[in-house]
């Protein structure tokens, strides 16, 4: 049974629980604007809309990648705004195959919060359901949410250097094969990946309907790991790595932590080691 999945007719069916809060995270890299619009034209019910680059990340510098996490406490104001604390059950979606919802689910557990949970299925998906739709945007009364940070979830550059190429420590690419490959880089300065990383495509998470793997099926992905393994997850910039994060906690590995900077990060120096495989 999945520990951070729920279905689409969990989510209908507590659409109105005073203690579930649905937030909506659809953005398009491509188009910054277009999730925030999209919700305000229709939405599940009752959710709230946080966006990737203004609520989920930082403002990018030189280095620390293109999305940082933003200051703790910021972040909670902003959930307590929209009426999440510790006892609130949260439960997140998107139109991108759950990796930007996944980037939510994985910054609220850093913050210490763990009722969480990623919608099994789109928002496309919702609708082509039959499920309802509004266009009115929710409010709710302020709570007061207080940070618990789990450090420990989270590797900067140099412990990536220090831990990488350790006996146990495994370093994950969630990146698609041909930008792990270094065939191809559409955004970052420097195409490949760092050296020693294998690749999980993250979206090889899902099936081909879009929902999520089952936990035993997660496992089978993940055979050639060891369980007692450190596991380090990069991606880009660190939002596609956390579906791989979920999908890797949901077949059992305990010891698993995001490289937040990521390839972004890794790439912004141009000492860094690259590795490519073009052949």
């Amino acid at each position: 049974m999945s520990k951070h999945i729920k279905s689409m007719s969990w989510v209908k069916n507590h659409l109105d629980d005073a203690d579930v809060r649905v937030v909506d995270c659809r953005f398009e890299l491509s188009d910054p604007e277009a999730g925030l619009e999209a919700y305000r034209m229709g939405h599940i019910p009752g959710a709230v809309y946080f966006d990737l680059e203004k609520d989920l990340s930082a403002e990018p510098g030189e280095h620390g990648g293109r999305h940082p996490l933003p200051d703790p406490d910021e972040f909670a104001a902003k959930l307590g705004k929209a009426g999440i604390d510790s006892q609130i059950t949260v439960v997140a979606y998107d139109d991108q195959g759950g990796m930007v919802a996944s980037r939510l689910w994985w910054m609220l557990r850093y913050l210490g919060h763990e009722k969480v949970y990623v919608m099994d299925g789109s928002f496309s998906r919702w609708k082509q359901t039959g499920y309802p739709v509004s266009a009115d945007i929710p409010t709710y009364r302020a709570a007061s949410f207080t940070p618990q940070l789990r450090s420990d979830m989270a590797v900067d550059i140099n412990q990536v250097k220090e831990r990488k190429d350790r006996p146990g420590t495994v370093l994950i690419d969630s990146r698609d094969n041909r930008r792990y490959r270094g065939e191809v880089e559409p955004i970052d300065p420097v195409a490949g990946h760092i050296p020693g990383a294998i690749n999980h495509f993250w979206k090889e998470s899902l099936n081909e309907d879009g929902t999520w793997k089952s936990p035993a099926e997660q496992k089978e992905r993940f055979k050639l790991l060891n369980q007692a393994d450190e596991i380090l997850v990069y991606c880009g910039s660190g939002v596609s790595a956390c579906p791989n994060i979920l999908a890797l906690d949901e077949a059992g590995f305990q010891n698993v932590k995001l490289y937040v900077g990521s390839w972004s990060d890794w790439s912004s120096y141009q000492d860094n080691p690259v590795e490519r495989d073009e052949s």
